[in-house]
């Protein structure tokens, strides 16, 4: 596209040109005599006095200005490590619903209560258990007195121990599976308590009083923390590969435009997304207040080359022989054709990062009329 409108330029520069020369000397019935619109030799244009183009040419200075670069569409997700998907390992039937969705929560608060048979068979297993250690305890501390008093061979004793010995394992056990099943080893719990495993907000929420829990690979509740998080940008697939780990960044909220948060690209996804044929990059950013919340939409702003070159209108860019150039004033009505090489563009504006120096003043407007 940027071509197409440099040809469409271009050639309505030559017909110009040629309209201007025509009038000035070069049409039917003028007087030959008459001075040219303008002259070029080696690369500078002069355009003498009385030319009719100095009513038509727009020269001024230029400078750094501010760069658009690539902008690209982004959005505010929960960063994975951050985000728990809670569910029960056991069946049962919901008997509470401590929480809401959108609360914000601490982590080992309650989220559900649950009545399950599995559960209650869990505990009431460590609760035999206990009494079974306790029971080999006794045992073997009775043993240990008939052994000190002479009045038990040394193999009673070795017996007594290793039944406490089996009993304090099979102890242990069934309270590592109370914990694993309830956060807690203790029986106390009577149901299958469901709990926050981080601070955060319930950001989904599907279970109601009542309803019956029976696929144990269900996600019951989601808490995320949002203390921190991830920021996905979109890149476009002509511009893939173009964005690298270490670029800096501006992200751009749409609810607060005028307030950009700075950061630096993380990560990138070597291969596009099948569906939307972009590259995705990804930032973190911490998140005091929690001002960014899963879901908004933002924009990604590069400044990889922020602060790089000058920037001049599109108006004063013209094409020749495949080069851009620019007629940069050396002395009043007198330029030099000067060959620049392009950074970040936009409609109005053009980065040059090469060829030109802030300070220096060009032809931005009218310039095609001295295009060859």
């Amino acid at each position: 596209m940027r071509g197409a409108i440099r040809y469409s330029l271009n050639t309505v520069g030559i017909l110009a040109s040629l309209l201007a020369l025509g009038a000035c000397g070069g049409g039917p019935g003028k007087d030959a005599s008459a001075p040219p619109a303008f002259t070029e030799a080696n690369g500078v244009v002069t355009v003498p006095d009385g030319s009719p183009l100095r009513q038509k040419l727009a020269i001024a200075q230029i400078g750094p200005g501010q760069g658009a670069g690539l902008e690209i569409p982004a959005q505010i997700e929960a960063e994975p490590s951050r985000l728990a998907n809670l569910s029960t390992p056991l069946t049962g039937r919901v008997e509470t619903v401590a929480v809401q969705l959108g609360q914000t929560v601490r982590k080992g608060q309650i989220i559900a209560e649950i009545a399950s048979g599995d559960f209650a068979s869990a505990r009431a297993d460590a609760e035999k258990a206990d009494d079974a250690a306790e029971l080999a305890r006794r045992a073997l501390a009775r043993a240990q007195g008939v052994m000190a008093a002479g009045g038990a061979a040394e193999k009673d004793l070795e017996a007594a121990h290793s039944a406490y010995v089996q009993a304090a394992s099979e102890q242990k056990r069934a309270h590592d599976r109370l914990a694993a099943l309830n956060g807690s080893p203790s029986t106390a719990a009577r149901s299958l308590v469901l709990r926050a495993p981080q601070d955060g907000v319930v950001t989904s929420l599907s279970i109601g009083k009542g309803s019956v829990v029976d696929d144990p690979t269900a996600v019951l509740a989601t808490v995320v923390n949002t203390d921190r998080v991830q920021v996905s940008g979109f890149v476009a697939e002509q511009d893939f590969g173009e964005v690298k780990v270490g670029d800096p960044v501006d992200v751009v909220l749409n609810a607060d435009p005028t307030h950009p948060l700075h950061g630096a690209i993380e990560r990138t996804n070597a291969v596009l997304e099948a569906d939307s044929r972009r590259q995705k990059v990804f930032l973190t950013l911490a998140n005091p207040g929690h001002r960014l919340a899963p879901q908004m939409y933002a924009a990604l702003r590069f400044r990889s080359q922020a602060g790089v070159g000058v920037y001049a209108p599109q108006s004063a860019l013209l094409m020749n022989n495949d080069r851009v150039t620019v007629l940069v004033e050396a002395r009043p009505w007198v330029f030099e054709r000067r060959v620049v090489k392009l950074g970040d563009e936009t409609a109005d504006m053009a980065q040059i990062i090469d060829g030109l120096k802030a300070g220096e003043r060009v032809v931005v407007r009218g310039g095609v009329l001295l295009n060859d």
